[in-house]
């Protein structure tokens, strides 16, 4: 999507927002093996850039990444995966 395309970022955002919502069940109970994964899908060597501010683009993925509710909800699995490696 366009920087200028203010209607499909603010669709994008809520589409993102209503995703995570649905998905919340799921996020506390799995959220950080499910996060890390998406995270190296979107960073992985041959992906596009979530943001390109060269070009002007800014992609879908660049607000799931920046969500703080699905960083909320991925901390309680986060914490305790720490916890286990830790204790190893």
């Amino acid at each position: 999507m366009r920087y200028e395309e203010r209607a499909k970022l603010t669709v994008a955002k809520v589409l993102v927002q209503l995703a995570v919502l649905v998905a919340s069940p799921v996020l506390l109970i799995a959220g950080a093996p499910i996060r890390r994964r998406y995270l190296r899908y979107v960073y992985r060597d041959e992906a596009p850039q979530i943001l390109d501010k060269e070009r002007g683009r800014v992609s879908a993925h660049y607000f799931v990444v920046t969500n703080p509710v699905l960083q909320w909800l991925c901390w309680p699995t986060e914490s305790l995966a720490r916890l286990i490696e830790s204790r190893g």
